[in-house]
């Protein structure tokens, strides 16, 4: 019994987490799992829905209501990229599972704010509060994003301009709520786009990368793993 201990003990002091402390004593690899790759969907789900909203925020033809989107925050970027997250936890992705999780929340909360029937919009005594609360929204968001871009730093380059892209839409999108320029709502639409397109070419490679006779490979600019 001591020298478990002991060896609980020396696992702890070399480990950085307990769960690494766990690992060094009992070498239990993550079960095998038939799951597919899950990416395309949740990258795809996400691009369809932030294109959309981000035409319509830099008022592409003359649309500046939202509510047609409300079907894809639901179902595309909401419950589609909500499952593409939980399929990618037991592949043992966390920042995959995160990412497409978290943004699938967002998705389906800003459907949220949309539908008319949960009085969250009425529930502003002026416009003015109303754009001060969505910005403090979008701003949160914007921190969360920025929060995946350090995590990407060391993936890829088509990541980090994905993340890049997507703080600088949140940021530009909190800021026209709070200063009420269009100007700069519809340049946190323009970004928008960008981003969107970005996350397209990183689906379409996923996509591809799973195919055994793909037509072409698109690159992601992967960087070479550090050896500790």
């Amino acid at each position: 019994m001591s020298h478990h201990n002991h060896d609980i003990e020396k696992a702890e002091v070399q480990a950085t987490s307990p769960h690494d402390a766990l690992g060094r004593l009992h070498h239990h690899p993550p079960p095998p799992t038939t799951i597919a790759n899950p990416g395309t969907l949740g990258l795809f789900s996400f691009a369809s829905t932030t294109l959309i909203l981000s035409l319509i925020n830099a008022q592409a033809r003359g649309v500046s209501h939202p509510n047609v989107v409300l079907g894809m925050a639901i179902f595309g970027g909401g419950l589609a990229q909500l499952l593409a997250g939980m399929w990618e936890f037991p592949r043992g992705n966390v920042f995959g599972g995160t990412a497409f999780t978290s943004y699938g929340a967002f998705w389906m909360s800003y459907a949220m704010i949309l539908i008319p029937g949960t009085g969250v919009t009425t529930a502003y005594a002026t416009e003015a509060e109303l754009s001060g609360a969505l910005g403090i929204y979008l701003i949160t968001w914007a921190i969360v994003t920025f929060f995946l871009l350090i995590a990407a730093l060391r993936k890829n380059v088509s990541f980090i301009a994905l993340f890049f892209c997507l703080t600088i839409t949140f940021i530009l999108l909190g800021a026209g709520e709070f200063s009420g320029s269009v100007a700069t709502s519809k340049a946190g639409g323009v970004v928008g786009v960008i981003t969107a397109f970005i996350a397209y070419y990183i689906g379409l490679s996923e996509l591809l990368s799973a195919e055994d006779m793909a037509v072409f490979r698109l690159p992601l600019g992967i960087f070479p793993k550090r050896i500790d």
